[in-house]
Formats: C-alpha cells, structure tokens, sequence
C-alpha cells in the first residue's frame, strides 16, 4: 500500500539489493608498483545516516487485557516502562494464528499473499496456503541487511515448512537465509521451556544448561540476544542492527522457574468474570477504550465461577497464576535488555517495538485447563482431581500445563473470541508499544488502525529505506502494508489502513472504515454439544459499527443488511486479490501430508533406516507409528560386559515411546500421555552382534487402539506385552523420533534425562522401521474434534 522514497541526502541506490557495486574503469598496469591511479577500497555498504537500531519483541499467545500496561492482571513492569516513554496503540491487529502472524510483519504482505494462510504443519497445495514464502515477497530483515544493517533472530520462528526442517533441508527458509546474520532458537509452534529443541544457526544443539542448574528458554534467548548485541556493537559501533526476539511464552506450556512460582497466589480467586470487569474499568483509565465501551457477552458454555466446585476453583485460579507468573518473568528478561542498551548509550536510538500478542490469547486448555495438554491432544480423559495431584508441580519441569478457556476469554478484554478466530478482535486485537526516544518526544495513546502487515514497511521508512523493487535478481511484488511512522510524531495522523480482510481455518471477517462483518465459522472447542462447522455458504454473518461500538458488542446486521452484503462482497473481493480462495476450513486432516495434500518426507514408503548420527526427527517427518501395526530392528553390537541405554525413542515426559536396553535387557516403554507400560526382556542381550526387535500388532477398528506388543533378540521371543490404548493424534509438538539416545524430556525415568547420560553405550549401527499399511486413521470428524482443542 504505501512506497518510500531514498532518505534526504542518501544518492546510493537502494532499489535494487544488493546494492550494485560500480564499475571499475581504472586500466590495469602490469605491475602493481606503477598501478596509477590506484584502486580504491570497495565501500561497505551502510544504512542512511541517522538509521536507528531496531529491536522487535514478540510475545506468544497474549491477549490484549493480560497485560498491565493494557489494564490486565500480569504485572509487566518493562511493557509500562517502555509505555511511559512511549506510544500504546489500541487498535493492532494480528492475523489470530502464529506462523500466518509472523510471515506477515516480517514480510509486509499479507499471509494468505506470502503463502501462510496456516500454519506450516497443515499447508497444503494451495498458493494461499502451501507455506511457501514467495522470492518476490522479500523479507525485512534481508532488506535491512541489504541496506548494511547487522541482523540477528532469537527465540521462535515458525515460518519453515515442516517437510524442510530435517536434515535434508533445502535450508532457504531457514532464518539464517531469510536474511538473519544470526539465528538461536526453536523453529515450530511451541517447545518445552526447560528443555526446547534449540538450534543454534543450522543445528539442534543441547540447552547449556540442565533445569536443575536453572536453565530457562526466556532466560538463555536474552542472554543470547544481549550477547550478539554487545559484541556487534563493539566490533562495528557506527552500524546499527536489527534484532527479532520472538519468545515461546506465552504459549503453552506454562512453564515457570520455581523462584518465580507463587508470586499471585490467590489474586485470581475472583473468577474470569470479575476480571473482565477490572480489566476494563482499568482500560478505562488508562484511555485505551472509550469510557463508554461495554463487554460483549460472555460465552455461555463457559461454567460460572461461582458455581464450579471448591476443587475446580483452585486448579483454574493456580494455572491462571502460572501463566501471569510466566508473562512477568519474561518481560523480566525483557527488561535486562533494555537495561543493557540504556548501559551501552544506545537506548535512545533504538527503535523498540514491544508486540503483546501474535494473536489473542489461546483458549486450548478446555474448560477446566490441564496439567499435561498431550491429553487435550489426544483426547486422552482426565479429571480435575488429577490435576490437583499435581498442584504443587504445576509450572515446573515435570508438567506441561495450559490454562481454562476461561481465562483465555478474559485477557482478551474487552473483546470476545480467542486465537484462531479471525472473525472477532478476540482473536486478532493486541497491544503494541512503541518507544524510540530520538523520534518519540511525547508518550501517549495512538487510536489509529494497524495491522501486523504495516511493520515492515514502517520500520523501512524509520530507517529512510526504500522498498526495493529487486532482490537477488527476483523483481518484487509491491508492500501489502501500510506505514504507521507518522503517529510517532503526530496523534492526529491521518488513518491509512482502511480496509483489511481476516481469514483462519474458515472463520473470516472484514474491517472497512470502521465497519466489521464477520463470521467464526468454528464452534468453540468446549462447546456442548459440539456443533460442526456448517458449510460456508450457510455461515451466519454479524455486522458491527466500531465507530460507536468499540468492542463488538451489538450485533446490528438486522439494522442494516445492505451494509453487511456490501462487506460480504468486499470480503471476497479482498480473498481473491490476496489468495484467500479456496476457502479451507479442513483441521487434523491436514496433518496428513497426503491429503492436505503437500511434500513428505517419507512419501509412500512403509520402510525407513536410521542411523545414529542423524539429529532428531520433528513428528511431521519422521515414520508414524500410530494406529498401525509396525516392526522395529535394531543392529547393535554388544560389548564384554554388557551395555545400556537408548535404542531409539519418539517423543518425550508426557507422551511417546522408547525401546532401550535397562540390565543388559531390552524394554519397550509406551508413554500415553503420561501413563506408562512396560514390557521387558526376559534375558540379557548376551555380547556379541545381535538385533534386537519390536513387533506391535495393532488392534484396529479405530484411532488410539490398543495393541500386542513382542520383544525379540534374533528373532525369537524374549518377551511380550499389551497395550490396552495407544495414542491416536501426535506424541508431542516439539519432541523429536531420536535414534541410539533420547533428547528432549525422556519418554521414561527409568534412565536419565540428558541424552549424553542415556544414549546407547554399545555399538548401534542401524535401527530399521517397518510400518503395515495403514488401515486406520482419525476420521474427518474426529480430526477436527482433535485440531480445534489443540495448536
């Protein structure tokens, strides 16, 4: 939408990155000694003079009324700090899902135009969705570095496709070749925080240290990015530097240090409706909303504080309690880094932009929340009473908890909906700081609307950089944002972005002028009964006048039908301009790369060699054991002695599988979702090369069956088993299939968790899998059951 133009006083030519180098047209002399003129020194390039240092935080999965600097509970001192000295804006929007978020501000086109109409582990072969970032759809961050600028990316990037995170790569959807100098942390949709999947450039790597030594994802991403910048700076002062800090928190799971836990005890003990209201009677204050604007109706499927039992209570205020103590911590760490540029003199130019949300808040953890969310996964029952169990050890190392729906409803106050619904400001809405003291004189409250597609192209023209109209010899499609840099200086800045579309899994809706026509599309997860979604021609449409309706809380399509057709027709407008169509509101069935449809790995192949020296394998790519009979061999050769360890093992604590050898035996442990069975050996494995099998004969006649289970060396029976239910969805979202070790959280503690400490002592040459053809599978229905619950 919007261009820019050189920076006054700038002659170099920063249409075309890189930056054409001019010609030499010194004749040569034969010898260096009479070469005259001489050569002069090729020119670095630099930014124009004045470009400040850019540094953008991306907080995951927070709402817009969580926070304390937008009136919520979560006390942020650095997001109010940063506030105080600068500009809130309330009227952000994101695309009400991750990865389609992320593509977005980092690229300034629209996600469904950059190929992200989803997330990468259920694109399909559609343009709009296929998570393909086109070539003519240039990232900031290689615009900037183009430009001179010193890039690095730190923390969570979701922009790669699943079929390229092995090791085969292509590796161009990598941060590191999407225009990052340097890149440290996980690349999915959410990790473990005491024990992620990191990568540091192109490799996974172990976490530095163990959570008994007190590591912490939020911690070592600052650490890390502090690091980079101290030394960028020392090396090359004059230069500036743009960092992207995107942490894991707050998405699940809520994990915490335990010096941190307890710090709200009993200040959620009111409820999720009386938050609401304390949140907006602070908004009020704070001038975020007008003092006239209202609460839309709360969801009726969400049980009255009030009357939920004693026990229900606790659980639902202590996991509300973690996931505040979560968000503190983090801007905590936040606030070591500002801390830092304020030491370093370089705080004042530094363009801060603090994002409070990659979309609203997320309600997967169901009604009552949950202390391992593999089981809302997998739809694996569990009670309340088992999460009291666990009160103690909520937040820490041995759980993997999300918190009630109803407290996801809450901190997006004063809006209705949650993440995933990009029909409501629920969903898309969140809170945006921006703080740039050379630029930004006077702090305060910006009303104008934004959208997550306007970054980039602000950002550019902060720094007097041009859009380029090539990059790397591709020519480039035009910004799909629109700058929002003139608020900095001007409260009164005319709105530029007029007109934006909304689109996830089928929910959509349409902002015009201050109009909004919109449709979920999607039943809420929790909602009884279940209602399915209808086709999309059936989808019942609202209308809301946000000039007088602040929150979308009156519904005034009956008042003026003619005004929603006209925005229903502009929805598909905008939808075929920006790849929207065809609508796809298909959910777990996507999962399946065959008939999502999209690359795999695998393709057709029932049979897979893993060596143990491959790294681990993300679940998208690796073998799929589930709701199939399968065969497991492991080579390996057995020293004088004996020996122990890990022979091959899926996912990790709270779900998955492990065939190892404990006491010279073999042992296959299932892990469903936290519930263990065991099935040993009856022998030791004698020395000497051998191979060691599994054999799982799977029942049938539906997803997450049980199974017969036999253990073999050499073939013969060394001992068997049952398992009376199996997983039927996914073991984990980050842990990975590990061969001769187990990294991540162990599948069982019966051996130690570091991988170094559990891995196959002996010689382990191969490990084979051998998968039946599948004759079960979840259902259309059940998938989305499963997806709508989930991610």
């Amino acid at each position: 939408m919007t261009d820019h133009t050189d920076a006054p006083g700038d002659t170099v030519n920063r249409k075309i990155l890189p930056i054409p180098q001019p010609r030499q047209t010194i004749a040569p002399s034969v010898d260096r000694v009479h070469q005259d003129p001489a050569y002069p020194v090729r020119e670095r390039v630099t930014p124009p003079e004045g470009a400040p240092n850019v540094l953008v935080v991306l907080v995951d999965d927070m709402g817009f009324g969580a926070s304390s600097a937008y009136g919520g509970p979560c006390r942020m001192p650095t997001a109010d700090r940063l506030a105080a000295g600068g500009l809130s804006y309330t009227r952000f929007h994101t695309t009400a899902i991750c990865a389609p978020t992320r593509v977005s501000l980092l690229s300034g086109r629209n996600h469904h135009s950059a190929g992200m109409g989803t997330v990468p582990e259920m694109a399909t072969s559609s343009p709009g969705y296929d998570c393909i970032r086109p070539d003519t759809m240039a990232t900031l961050p290689q615009i900037l570095s183009g430009n001179g600028y010193l890039t690095g990316a730190f923390g969570k990037m979701h922009q790669t496709p699943m079929w390229e995170v092995g090791e085969t790569g292509p590796f161009d959807r990598w941060p590191l070749n999407e225009g990052f100098d340097r890149f440290y942390g996980f690349i999915g949709a959410e990790t473990n925080q005491f024990t992620p999947a990191l990568i540091d450039g192109f490799t996974p790597i172990e976490p530095p240290r163990t959570p008994e030594e007190g590591y912490h994802l939020s911690e070592d991403l600052v650490d890390q990015a502090t690091t980079w910048i101290e030394n960028v700076s020392s090396l090359e002062p004059d230069r500036p530097w743009f960092t992207y800090l995107s942490f894991g928190a707050c998405h699940d799971p809520l994990h915490v240090p335990e010096s941190w836990r307890g710090r709200y005890r009993g200040e959620f003990s009111r409820g999720w409706t009386a938050q609401r209201e304390e949140t907006l009677a602070r908004q009020k204050e704070l001038g975020l909303v007008p003092q006239d604007a209202t609460l839309p109706e709360f969801d009726p499927d969400i049980p009255d504080w009030e009357g939920m039992s004693d026990d229900e209570r606790v659980v639902c205020a202590r996991l509300m309690e973690l996931y505040a103590e979560f968000a503190e911590h983090m801007d905590a760490q936040i606030g070591r880094l500002i801390d830092t540029l304020e030491g370093l003199g370089q705080l004042d130019n530094t363009l801060v932009v603090y994002m409070l949300g990659d979309n609203g808040a997320a309600a997967e953890g169901g009604i009552h929340g949950s202390a391992n969310l593999v089981c809302n996964l997998n739809r694996v029952p569990y009670k309340v009473e088992d999460i009291v169990a666990q009160l103690d050890e909520l937040g820490g190392p041995m759980t993997y908890p999300h918190y009630p729906a109803g407290w996801a409803l809450a901190m997006n106050t004063p809006y209705q909906q949650s993440k995933k619904y990009a029909s409501h400001y629920g969903g898309t809405r969140n809170g945006m700081i921006v703080h740039w003291p050379e630029r930004i004189t006077e702090a305060g409250v910006r009303h104008q609307w934004q959208h997550c597609v306007d970054l980039t192209p602000t950002v550019l023209e902060a720094a007097g950089i041009p859009v380029p109209d090539v990059v790397d010899g591709v020519p480039q499609a035009p910004m799909e944002g629109t700058s929002f840099a003139d608020t900095f200086t001007d409260p009164d800045a005319e709105e530029r972005h007029t007109t934006q579309y909304f689109e996830i899994h089928g929910s959509r809706g349409i902002y015009d002028h201050g109009w909004t026509a919109v449709t979920r599309h999607m039943s809420m997860p929790w909602s009884r009964p279940y209602r399915p979604a209808p086709p999309f021609a059936e989808d019942v449409w609202e209308l809301y006048d946000t000039t007088s309706d602040w929150t979308q809380a009156e519904n005034v399509a009956e008042k003026f039908p003619e005004k929603l057709e006209e925005l229903k027709a502009k929805f598909l407008v905008e939808a075929g301009r920006y790849q929207v169509l065809p609508l796809d509101d298909r959910m777990q069935e996507r999962f399946d790369p065959a008939a999502a449809p999209r690359p795999d790995l695998l393709g057709d192949r029932r049979s897979v060699t893993l060596r143990p020296s491959m790294h681990g394998l993300r679940e998208g790519i690796a073998p799929d054991v589930k709701n199939t009979s399968f065969t497991i061999t492991a080579d390996l050769t057995v020293p004088d002695g004996g020996a122990d360890g890990v022979l091959i093992a899926q996912g990790g604590r709270f779900s998955g599988w492990s065939l190892y050898v404990k006491d010279g035996r073999p042992v296959y442990c299932f892990n469903r979702a936290g519930e263990r069975t065991w099935i040993r050996g009856d022998s030791a494995v004698p020395a000497g090369d051998h191979v060691v099998g599994l054999e799982v004969t799977y029942d049938g006649g539906g997803v997450g069956k049980g199974a017969d289970v036999v253990l073999t060396v050499d073939g013969a029976a060394c001992g068997s088993g049952r398992l009376e239910r199996t997983i039927g969805f996914q073991f984990s979202m980050d842990e990975t299939m590990d061969v001769g070790r187990d990294r991540g959280t162990p599948v069982t503690e019966e051996y130690a968790a570091l991988p170094r400490d559990n891995a196959y002592r002996g010689g382990l040459k191969q490990v084979r899998i051998d998968l039946a053809e599948r004759v079960d599978g979840p259902s259309v229905e059940e998938r989305r059951r499963v997806v709508m619950t989930t991610h």
